[in-house]
């Protein structure tokens, strides 16, 4: 290349094919194999080359990009998304990464290889998405659902993550609690769990007090298990904010564990609002997002830029918070906690 537009030749030889099969992959007119479809795709995608000469050939299908669908948190935006679809005669293909930032390029290669009409995405992290720059330069209608600073050229229907973690955490403060840490998913995997831990650091701001360093851990393996041994023996917290619902219940599930109770010893809240957090004992504390809905303003959203040339939007919804049982006042004679060590001494 050299400096200017990609051209069909350029694709043609990165994909190792023919410069027709290119051009009939571009327009989506002409037998190509599935497999030279994504190749082809992706030496485009890699290259800048546009592919939007081929809108006129997409299928009836919605692409949903997720993280995981582990947490319910997703499954909630894709049943929205999925309504939308089957009131508008579309079908949905849905992907997951994980949470891995490389996965990301590879899985949205796949989808846009599939001609859908337009995406709903949630990527780890905007500011260094390169699947959500490549669907940005090739110009498909998409949209992100909870991501936050998403460039205007794309959709997004998030909520001020910052915001309602400052009043969570006040909540906590005003209840007398001093010693706070933050848990949450690794930051470079989450874009919303940085945004909340923000929102941390702005209560403890406002109160005067020392910001607790996060605890960051992988969503995927802290789905099994939360080592907080070394939090609570440097920190000793007597209350901890969780990035989200399904941390915080493997959170309180470690808690206990270590013979702690919630929230007569520590205090636990909560992030989502998925619905099992409302039944589990004692009830979760959390801040409540309307996945659904967020689901549906979303494909709604795609939709209309794909179908009647909206331009795309930046939309906030509102959270409510759920109060729940997993906070109490700070307890002064709360239980001592006593920590062994691998040698089998006792550390108070």
């Amino acid at each position: 290349m050299d400096g200017g537009a990609p051209t069909v030749r350029e694709v043609a030889a990165k994909a190792g094919c023919s410069i027709a099969t290119v051009s009939r992959v571009a327009t989506g007119h002409g037998p190509v194999s599935g497999s030279m479809q994504k190749r082809v795709v992706q030496a485009a995608l890699q290259l800048g080359f546009s592919l939007s000469t081929a809108r006129d050939s997409r299928r009836a299908i919605l692409g949903v990009l997720v993280p995981s669908l582990t947490n319910p948190v997703f499954a909630g935006v894709v049943a929205g998304v999925e309504q939308t679809a089957q009131a508008n005669g579309l079908s949905v293909i849905l992907a997951q990464t994980h949470y891995d930032t490389a996965r990301e390029v590879g899985t949205v290669a796949a989808l846009i290889a599939e001609y859908p009409v337009g995406l709903v995405m949630t990527v780890c992290d905007p500011a260094t998405s390169e699947a959500l720059a490549q669907v940005a330069r090739q110009g498909l209608p998409a949209a992100t659902v909870y991501n936050e600073n998403v460039p205007a050229e794309l959709g997004a229907v998030s909520i001020d993550n910052r915001a309602a973690m400052r009043r969570l955490t006040g909540e906590l403060i005003g209840l007398g609690h001093r010693s706070i840490l933050f848990l949450g998913g690794r930051f470079a995997s989450s874009d919303r769990a940085a945004c909340r831990y923000e929102g941390y650091r702005d209560a403890m701001a406002a109160a005067g007090l020392p910001p607790l360093p996060a605890r960051e851990v992988d969503f995927i393996d802290a789905a099994e298990d939360v080592d907080l041994s070394a939090a609570f023996g440097a920190h000793a917290p007597s209350a901890i904010v969780v990035s989200n619902d399904l941390l915080a219940m493997t959170v309180i599930a470690s808690l206990r564990r270590m013979g702690l109770r919630v929230p007569d010893d520590v205090s636990v809240t909560g992030f989502d609002g998925i619905d099992i957090a409302r039944h589990m004992s004692p009830r979760l504390t959390t801040v409540v997002q309307p996945s659904r809905t967020m689901g549906v303003l979303a494909a709604s959203m795609v939709l209309g830029i794909a179908r009647d040339g909206r331009p795309p939007c930046h939309l906030r919804a509102d959270v409510s918070f759920t109060p729940g049982e997993t906070i109490a006042p700070y307890r002064r004679d709360r239980r001592p906690l006593t920590l062994h060590n691998p040698a089998g001494s006792i550390q108070p």
